[in-house]
């Protein structure tokens, strides 16, 4: 069974890092990371993910700018991204149903079965490799 491709665009390299390890180490993802919201296009582009995590707060372009750059491309038009914020806490967005403007938030600091459980939410169950 091919493994579900997730990117985290992240400008914390720890935090990125933390993402991809706790993901792959299911077995059921393939994880790679951008920390640089300039390429962050790019890399979707050519890794063509079925789920992205996107922080909000970034250097030079935030994560709502590149999910709507993102978004006009029609081959990432219809991926899931779920947005990360420190900006909110955790009961601003549950009490928010963990919709903030019309997407998915998580925020951080996040677990690591709050990420498998968003995941699961839009690629469906967990399901090792």
């Amino acid at each position: 069974m091919e493994r579900k491709r997730i990117l985290v665009v992240d400008d914390e390299e720890r935090f990125a890092k933390f993402v991809k390890a706790a993901l792959e180490r299911t077995g059921a993802y393939e994880v790679r990371t951008e920390t640089e919201a300039k390429r962050a296009l790019a890399t979707a582009l050519a890794f063509k993910p079925d789920l992205i995590f996107m922080d909000v707060a970034m250097p030079e372009l935030d994560g709502g700018d590149v999910a709507a750059q993102l978004s006009e491309k029609p081959t990432l038009k219809g991926v899931p991204i779920i947005f990360l914020t420190g900006a909110a806490s955790s009961h601003e967005v549950s009490e928010g149903g963990g919709v903030i403007g019309g997407r998915e938030f998580l925020a951080k600091p996040v677990s690591i079965s709050d990420l498998t459980a968003a995941v699961e939410r839009h690629l469906g169950p967990l399901t090792a490799a």
